[in-house]
């Protein structure tokens, strides 16, 4: 025994020692560490206790179920699954610990076994015969990685220093929470492209918390739905993770393509990765009814990519394979993967014109293309500079590379929203960056997304919307562009319209927090108080460390003109700066003026010293019902051409000025 975190226990009758022999060897191939214990006699006070505290140790229990085991009423395996079950009484229901594994036609409905078997996932292995895909799985069980370790792969040379962020101060943190995300939206128009990254990570702890539970009710989950789940590096130093995540991506927008197909978007899937929860959890939580799941394992110029699609109902494989291939057949290998789970699941795919200038065959570039979109995904200042330096190398090997130049863009203009570079600065590298992308292939929806980014935030309304019209025509099938749509609704007032298509848009990507965050939003505009409370009780399900959960409770009691109860529940907010700023909105309405005069007077210091953020000024003016400084403050940012002002239509914090006409009069300057 070297590491019972790892440790896999075998149980089993004695008549099937050669089927749980194989299942020993193929795990132990892998690396996966095997207590198989092969005692013809098997007894005596010293090998029970073995026994007992390797069941108690163990990482899985894999209780192996057959007509040999249904012949037997009594034997010791089924002491070993008493104790299993007895130990699984102490353990989190997150926690996967049985696995059962059935080496013959025995059906599962009627099995002779211990009740807490029928609720976890089966897997059938006739005769023992163990494929790479179970394998996988169980690595995968055994290997559980903490956000906090996830390897960083190697950066280019030429990574800039990173910038110290003028927007990330304790006192804006709030409302940058609530609307410069919202503008980002707006601005991008698809969910993947600017304000969603830098939304989550201003909402989510480093270290997530308990995997997301489902809501209480739950549609019908349709055969034709399927999640992409972060593909493993399984490689032997574990530095090519964006080589991996990059793959799952790819498949992710491919299989986006099949019409009649339900794929869970990338923000939700990507959820779990370096979780260990079982396939029925995860296709409950995604609303899915099957899941691809895989690895990847890269050495110089070859890898080997593992592929399986799993059946959520029963943990069935309805197809898996392994490609040996060179990297430069790495195209090849995702069509195949794409297209052998659309035949599964007997669905079709439409072409896809807006990444045909992928198929190229410069595998260093594409390599560098991961390396930019894997930091990019990071959102912080540095990640952004590495994002900047890994995909300027992309464009360096191959000119040609359009996807690289519009993913280029995309990070500088993230840079421009989160203030880590001047705006006009950032938005003429982007400008630059998109013009390339756009000379080499005029149809890459991507690119014109990219675009449509830089016109909005430079306030180029008409321009903006014109390439999201050109984005619709060119990838019908990105539901990000629902919730552009519903942003754009809830501007123009049409709010039921904007829940719904809201609404619509989490379907397909459940966990999204960020649009879970506008429903609430929206909900509490239109005084839909309930609703607002159950959909941050939804973001709760899914992080319970998210930074703002308590504060938006708390105004739903301030709304409620519950003042007191407010100020206790704002007060459990962990983060101080959170905590402080919306705490200061209940002291307010309880009479008491402090602290919400002393962030008035922070804000107008930092706005001395950078000339920014006039609009957070704007905001502790409309908290104080002060309209006149309020809208002096807004014409102020509108001037500024800060890009939360996209989206003043749906924000929160200005509520108390919906009723003047001056807002209204704003709303028509940026139209």
């Amino acid at each position: 025994m070297t590491d019972p975190n790892k440790a896999v226990f075998l149980s089993y009758a004695s008549q099937d020692a050669e089927a749980a022999k194989r299942i020993c060897d193929a795990l132990r191939a892998a690396g996966i560490e095997v207590w198989f214990d092969q005692s013809e006699l098997r007894g005596g006070d010293v090998w029970d206790r073995q026994i007992r505290q390797q069941i108690h140790d163990c990482r899985l229990f894999v209780p192996i179920v057959s007509a040999n085991t249904e012949a037997r009423v009594e034997g010791y395996f089924r002491r070993e699954w008493k104790l299993a079950v007895d130990r699984t009484h102490d353990l989190s229901e997150r926690v996967a610990f049985l696995v059962p594994i059935v080496i013959d036609a025995t059906p599962d409905a009627k099995a002779d076994v211990p009740d807490a078997f029928r609720h976890v996932q089966w897997t059938r292995l006739p005769g023992g015969n163990a494929p790479p895909a179970f394998v996988e799985r169980i690595w995968r069980l055994t290997t559980p990685v903490a956000p906090s370790a996830l390897p960083t792969a190697t950066a280019p040379p030429e990574y800039r220093t990173a910038q110290e962020s003028p927007t990330t101060n304790g006192a804006h943190r709030v409302v940058r929470i609530a609307l410069w995300a919202v503008c980002g939206l707006v601005a991008v128009g698809l969910a993947y492209y600017v304000a969603d990254r830098f939304w989550l990570m201003t909402h989510t702890v480093a270290e997530r918390p308990a995997a997301p539970a489902p809501p209480p009710t739950k549609p019908a989950i349709p055969e034709k739905s399927v999640a992409v789940l972060p593909f493993v590096d399984m490689s032997e130093k574990k530095d090519q993770e964006y080589f991996s995540d990059g793959l799952s991506e790819e498949l992710i927008d491919q299989l986006a393509h099949s019409p009649d197909l339900r794929v869970i978007a990338r923000t939700s899937s990507f959820q779990f990765k370096g979780r260990n929860d079982d396939v029925r959890t995860i296709g409950q939580r995604l609303g899915v009814a099957n899941l691809l799941e895989g690895s990847v394992r890269t050495s110089g110029k070859t890898m080997r990519v593992t592929a399986q699609l799993i059946k959520v109902s029963d943990g069935s494989h309805l197809w898996s394979e392994t490609y040996d291939r060179d990297m430069g057949d790495i195209f090849k290998v995702q069509d195949s993967i794409a297209q052998a789970v659309v035949t599964s699941l007997q669905t079709t795919m439409r072409g896809q014109t807006h990444s045909s200038e992928q198929k190229h065959e410069n595998t260093d570039a594409y390599a560098a293309y991961l390396r930019g979109l894997y930091f990019q995904y990071k959102f912080t200042d540095e990640d952004s500079g590495r994002s900047i330096g890994a995909l300027q190398q992309a464009v360096r090997i191959d000119p040609g590379f359009a996807m690289a130049w519009a993913a280029l863009a995309r990070t500088y203009e993230n840079e421009a929203i989160n203030g880590w570079m001047p705006i006009a600065k950032a938005h003429a590298e982007a400008r630059r960056a998109v013009g390339h992308a756009l000379s080499i292939d005029p149809n890459l929806a991507y690119a014109h997304a990219q675009l449509m980014a830089i016109e909005w935030n430079s306030f180029n309304f008409s321009a903006g919307r014109a390439e999201r019209i050109k984005v619709r025509e060119l990838d019908p099938s990105d539901i990000a562009l629902l919730n552009t749509d519903a942003i754009e609704a809830a501007n123009a007032g049409r709010f039921n319209e904007s829940i719904n298509l809201l609404k619509k848009a989490i379907k397909h990507d459940p966990l999204n927090l960020r649009w879970l965050g506008y429903l609430w939003e929206e909900y509490m505009l239109v005084n839909r108080f309930s609703d607002a409370e159950d959909t941050v009780h939804e973001i709760l399900a899914i992080n319970a460390g998210y930074d703002g959960a308590h504060c938006n409770l708390g105004y739903i009691l301030l709304a409620r003109n519950k003042a007191k109860e407010a100020l206790a529940t704002m007060s459990q907010e962990s983060d101080k700066d959170t905590r402080a700023w919306c705490t200061a909105d209940a002291l307010w309405a309880l009479g008491q003026r402090t602290e919400l005069d002393a962030l008035l007077a922070k804000a107008k210091t930092e706005y001395a010293r950078s000339g920014a953020d006039a609009f957070d000024i704007a905001v502790l003016y409309a908290k104080r019902k002060d309209e006149d400084e309020a809208f002096r403050w807004l014409d102020r940012a509108y001037q500024n051409k800060e890009p939360v002002m996209t989206a003043i239509g749906i924000s929160y914090p200005l509520r108390n000025l919906r009723d003047d006409p001056r807002f209204a009069a704003m709303l028509r300057r940026l139209d």
